[in-house]
């Protein structure tokens, strides 16, 4: 590994602080402490949502805690979580200034998808299939966070989920490792960028660290039962893609793992970790996740729960107080070696002094208002918004409306709504910076030819507001906005029944009873289970919580001023008896032969009595108001060795009347290999921007390292051998070719 004189100068700064440290000041470095009592955040937003609905104002603030000063001036704390400039910047002053050795404090933050310019949820954000813009955001994201004092972020969640019932599929990008290992690098390189207008640095924090979104029911914080294979195959390589792409910083994660809880897994933590991967960096604790070693019962107490954390490699302990109350006494009883403290204490000083802290642990109190909510940042939350919608329907070419052509009912309970379209974890968000579709269609519709009728609410079973039908009877076209709120979704927001909640559906009904066209849009942070939604609607797109830019996309897309170009990243089932649904699945002894098949239609297959296998809409799948056409697949390297590249091209043009993009996706099938595989999986795609007419001669380029897997032995291993190739829209689809990979 290259070390530059910077790194030589660091470490040399390290080892004379770490050698003028007391254990106590060492222990200290590797604690988190919230400088305010730990809020209701549920009823925060529960009152944040309903004043913002209202129109009136909500700020959040809380007092510090008196004896927060008094621990860091001890040198008794290393982090903090907190967003407030002014108190940062006091709090750092206590450290910096007033305290023995003058070791500035982390402040780290849940900033997920934006700060106060809040982008799409990342889900959303990964149906772009972007990867430039999703660094993009993350960006803005630091450069808006970094200017209120924040140094760490604690994102991106790069959890591979592929059961929607888990809140948190919100999060992350999906099912696929490999869209998933692009979309983690993106937004590790977009966190970290050195050069922020702020001046300053964020670290990202890759989460959570590691199985965390294969859940037992998907429900959150449940076990996690794997195999090693499927660990280091699915859950594992965005973490890698991440770490090789600059991450400082990951956090374990809450669930355990085959029976050892993540926060005490040494396998995860420093077998692979440091060992194999050779990483250096911080490892945090998920939120009290130490202490939750006494529930998991591998702990019998806070003091047994710090020393399996350290010992199996946890730098820093979020607020279980494990490690203020008991990590010093253990090392002088000798159950826990000084020297393991030492490295996570070098680990946390490093940390700092990359970020700049030591140098510049104030921030300028003028920054924010220069910063955040640029008209540069707005601009770019619209545009992934836009580029983010998934259409998935479109009957008789419906969509595109035409401007001032027509009557248009907008019904829903997430029509005019605000902070239901910031989607989970959006702490900083406001809804007073939300363009709602009300909002978005009005800039399309005069107010004479638009009747808003709300017609239900997201949640209760309250009567259907009769005035709906009224509006959708008056109507030429009616456009419905269904979903979820953005409490439905995100950390302990698992639901085990996925249609739309409350009378939603009912509403539904009754509008479509009426005979007249209708479009569907959903605001969700999951796929949702909507088979009788998706056979009644005339044209239905995913606009899923998309930020404070939703409401304009949305309309910008049902005008046509925007072509939809998403594709989704997650399968979505047609019941919930489905789940797990995901496209790279294996074939099994007795695969099912065709489409829609049953049991009791080809007998003793892998099928279900009641339902087809398939899901309603599967991995890759998105509409456009264009048409494209693939053709002429040629596989340029038929014969190639391990350690070359497999090169594969096809034809792409736009059929259609429209310009637009196309999302063009590689996979691949290892016909026979050591252990079973996948019957597809993604290796490759591009987005392909086309005029009407146009042609392109794509060409995709695959290391053969990317072929491989884990072995029988469980190291990873390339074999040759013969292999099938498709390039077409989505992972049920496409050119077919073939490749054989020799010694």
């Amino acid at each position: 590994m290259h070390t530059d004189q910077n790194d030589l100068d660091i470490e040399a700064r390290v080892d004379a602080l770490l050698g003028r440290m007391t254990l106590a000041e060492k222990v200290g470095q590797l604690v988190q402490d919230t400088p305010f009592v730990i809020p209701d955040y549920v009823d925060i937003m529960k009152r944040q949502k309903a004043a913002e609905e209202a129109g009136e104002p909500f700020e959040i603030s809380f007092d510090l805690r008196p004896e927060i000063f008094e621990r860091i001036r001890a040198g008794g704390v290393g982090m903090i979580s907190i967003d407030n400039l002014q108190q940062i910047n006091a709090l750092q002053k206590v450290a910096v200034e007033e305290s023995r050795l003058g070791i500035p404090l982390l402040v780290g933050f849940d900033v997920i998808h934006g700060y106060r310019t809040i982008f799409p949820i990342p889900l959303a954000e990964a149906s772009t299939w972007h990867p430039e813009l999703v660094e993009q955001a993350a960006r803005i994201a630091a450069e808006e966070a970094s200017s209120v004092g924040i140094n760490w972020t604690f994102a991106p969640m790069v959890d591979i989920a592929r059961d929607p019932r888990w809140g948190r599929i919100a999060e992350g990008s999906g099912e696929d490792p490999f869209l998933g290992k692009i979309m983690a690098a993106a937004r590790v390189r977009g966190f970290q960028s050195t050069d922020l207008a702020s001046g300053r640095k964020v670290a990202a924090c890759p989460k959570h660290y590691v199985g965390y979104g294969a859940a037992e029911g998907g429900r959150d914080y449940n076990t996690v039962d794997i195999s090693e294979r499927t660990l280091r195959d699915v859950y594992l390589p965005p973490f890698k893609a991440a770490i090789e792409a600059g991450a400082q910083s990951v956090m374990s994660s809450f669930n355990e793992i085959s029976g050892l809880p993540g926060t005490c897994n040494r396998f995860t933590l420093r077998t692979i970790l440091r060992e194999e991967w050779g990483w250096q960096g911080v490892v945090l604790s998920d939120f009290q996740a130490i202490g939750e070693l006494i529930q998991h019962g591998v702990a019998s107490d806070l003091k047994e729960a710090a020393r399996l954390s350290m010992l199996a490699g946890v730098d820093i302990d979020m607020l279980s107080n494990a490690y203020a109350n008991h990590l010093a006494e253990l090392v002088e009883e000798g159950s826990v070696p000084l020297s393991l403290v030492d490295e996570a204490v070098r680990r946390v000083l490093r940390f700092k002094m990359q970020l700049g802290l030591f140098e510049h642990p104030y921030t300028d109190e003028t920054l924010a208002e220069r910063i955040i909510l640029r008209e540069d940042a707005r601009e770019l939350a619209l545009r992934l918004a836009q580029e983010s919608m998934v259409l998935l329907k479109n009957t008789n070419n419906l969509l595109p409306l035409k401007q001032g052509a027509q009557r248009i009912a907008l019904l829903g309970p997430l029509s005019n709504s605000r902070r239901d379209l910031l989607g989970t974890w959006s702490i900083s968000g406001r809804g007073q910076d939300v363009e709602t579709v009300l909002a978005g269609l009005s800039a399309y519709v005069d107010d004479d030819a638009l009747i808003h009728v709300r017609g239900c609410s997201i949640d209760d079973d309250e009567p259907l507001d009769s005035a709906a039908l009224t509006a959708a009877q008056a109507a030429d076209v009616i456009v419905i906005v269904l979903g979820e709120s953005a409490e439905m979704s995100g950390e302990a927001h698992s639901r085990a029944e996925l249609g739309l909640p409350g009378r939603q559906q009912a509403l539904l009904d009754a509008v479509v009873a009426t005979g007249k066209p209708v479009i569907g849009v959903l605001m969700c942070g999951r796929p949702l289970v909507i088979p009788r939604m998706a056979e009644q609607v005339d044209a239905l797109l995913v606009a899923w919580h998309a930020g404070i830019r939703a409401g304009r996309a949305v309309a910008d897309l049902l005008f046509g001023e925007a072509n939809p170009s998403g594709k989704l990243t997650a399968g979505w089932p047609r019941t919930e008896g489905q789940i797990p649904v995901y496209y790279a699945h294996k074939n099994t002894g007795r695969p099912a032969s065709g489409s829609g098949t049953r049991q009791f239609h080809e007998a003793f297959k892998s099928n279900y009595l009641d339902t087809p296998t398939e899901p309603l809409f599967p991995f890759g799948a998105g509409l456009s108001y264009t048409t494209f056409e693939y053709s002429e697949l040629r596989v340029e390297t038929p014969r190639l060795h391990v350690g070359e590249t497999l090169l594969v091209s096809a034809s792409l043009k736009n059929t259609g009347t429209r310009a637009g993009a196309e999302i063009a996706q590689l996979y691949i099938r290892d016909l026979v290999g050591s252990v079973t595989r996948p019957v597809r999986e993604l290796k490759g795609f591009q987005r392909v921007e086309l005029h009407p007419g146009e042609e392109s001669r794509l060409t995709f380029a695959v290391p053969t390292s990317e072929l491989g897997f884990t072995g029988p032995d469980m190291r990873s291993i390339v074999e040759p051998g013969f292999f099938k190739v498709w390039i077409g829209p989505d992972s049920t689809q496409g050119l077919e070719g073939d490749f054989e990979l020799i010694p």
